[in-house]
This record gives C-alpha cells, sequence and structure tokens, in this order.
C-alpha cells in the first residue's frame, strides 16, 4: 500500500541531509514547505522540475524567528511531518561555530511555534501533533561512547563546538511535551555517494530512560546522501512505533 501523501515543513532544506529528503519527497509527490533565508540558494541546489513543482512552497525567513515558523506550519494546510537539519557554518579559527547556538536556538524557536500555532488553533477539533524529525550526531549520548576510539580527539578538538549544541538541542526536545520525535545520529558526514543498500547500520536509544534498544557499533563516517535516504525511507514514509521518541545511531 502506498504512503499517504504528507505535508513537510523543512529547517535546513539547503543542507544535504535534509536537501536530500526533500529532492525524495517531492519525487514521492508530498507536499513540502521549506523555510529558506535566501530562496535562491534552494532554488539553485534543485533540479528545474523541482525547483518548479506545485508541491514545493519555499518561504523566506529564519529559523530562529517564530513567527516565520508559524507562518510555515499552515502554508499549505497544517504539516504532519517536520525535518529539522539546522546548523552553523564551522569558524576554524576559533574552533566553533559561527552559532554556537544555533541549534539549541532554532529547537526553542520550533517548540515555541508548535506552541503558539496550538493556542490559535485550539477551537479546530483536529489536535496538532507532526511528527518530528531532528538530525544531531553520534557523540552527545549520555547512554555510551558512541565514537570509535580513533575519533575521540576528534570529538574534543574540532567537533567539540557543534557537539554541544546538538546536545543542547537534544535536551530541549527530549525534555518538552512534544510526544512524536525521532533524533537520528549520524557518524561524521562525507559528501559521497550513496552507498550499496545494507551498508548502513542503526542503533536505537531511549535518551528519556537512558537506555539502549538496539545496540549499536559505532562506525566513522555516512555520507549525508545515505543519512537523507535512510530519514526518507524510516521515517518519513513509514510510521514504525520502534522509532517514535527514540535516538538513532546510523553509520557505516
Amino acid at each position: 500500500m502506498p504512503s499517504p501523501t504528507r505535508t513537510i515543513f523543512f529547517l535546513g532544506a539547503t543542507g544535504g541531509v535534509a536537501l536530500s529528503v526533500l529532492r525524495r519527497s517531492l519525487a514521492a509527490g508530498h507536499i513540502c514547505v521549506a523555510l529558506c533565508r535566501t530562496p535562491s540558494k534552494l532554488h539553485g541546489l534543485l533540479d528545474e522540475s523541482e525547483a518548479n513543482s506545485p508541491n514545493l512552497t519555499i518561504e523566506q525567513g529564519n529559523a530562529l524567528n517564530v513567527d516565520d515558523i508559524v507562518r510555515c506550519l499552515n502554508a499549505r494546510g497544517p504539516v504532519d511531518t517536520i525535518v529539522s537539519s539546522i546548523g552553523g557554518y564551522m569558524q576554524y579559527s576559533k574552533m566553533e561555530n559561527d552559532d554556537p547556538h544555533v541549534c539549541e536556538n532554532g529547537m526553542e524557536a520550533l517548540l515555541q511555534a508548535l506552541s503558539q500555532y496550538r493556542a490559535a488553533e485550539k477551537n479546530k477539533p483536529d489536535f496538532f501533533s507532526p511528527r518530528l524529525f531532528v538530525v544531531s550526531t553520534t557523540g552527545v549520548s549520555d547512554v555510551a561512547r558512541r565514537i570509535p576510539v580513533l575519533l575521540i580527539p576528534l570529538y574534543a578538538t574540532l567537533i567539540k563546538s557543534p557537539a554541544k549544541d546538538k546536545a543542547a538541542m537534544e535536551k530541549v526536545l527530549i525534555t518538552s511535551e512534544e510526544k512524536t520525535w525521532t533524533i537520528v545520529r549520524p557518524s561524521i558526514f562525507t559528501d559521497g555517494p550513496e552507498a550499496a543498500p545494507g551498508t548502513v547500520t542503526e542503533g536505537i536509544e531511549d535518551p528519556v530512560a537512558g537506555v539502549d534498544v538496539v545496540p549499536f557499533v559505532a562506525g566513522y563516517t555516512i555520507s549525508r546522501l545515505d543519512v537523507g535516504k535512510w530519514i526518507f525511507e524510516k521515517l518519513v514514509q513509514k510510521e514504525e512505533e520502534k522509532y517514535v521518541k527514540k535516538a538513532v545511531m546510523i553509520s557505516y
């Protein structure tokens, strides 16, 4: 049975992961709304048919602006799925992102927007509870070490600031009242092609209870394309209970 047509809201759509999910979602016939500071940038990353698709709406705005997010939540009717893959740009001279709190602040803005939208629509019969899929990183677990030993120095230096921001973002989401979220924790990104089927491995953690659900063998890398493919196939197209309110580690 084909999956139902979804209305998906994208934050960070110009990044490799969310862009991969967006393109697959358009190809599958889903309605897609993307919030971008520079819409022309997203247009430039899409094929002509994708950029001109009647299923795509690109809203200009900032992922840290609550009003911009609220506007997108109903730009094509109420969204039922949200894919968030926002992040900053690494400043190697300072060994931190240009905005060290962009992920944390972005999550706080998103949750505030959801709350405001619900308050404004409280007289409608349908309860608004979109599925929320958020991209984080493997190196932030409180349950166990999720990275190979050889990568520990990298996470202690170059990736320290972004990982700290991702961890803060996760805490905001995990302690929120949202009920249908999944945190995706990929290994270090590459810009490589999709790997052969069956190459991506996954482990599942319950970050609320602080326990493993499915053991994870830590890997080194995974391409942005494969992370996007995994999110689309495992989360967007399906509604498997095993991923709800869980953190999923994926790697090669």
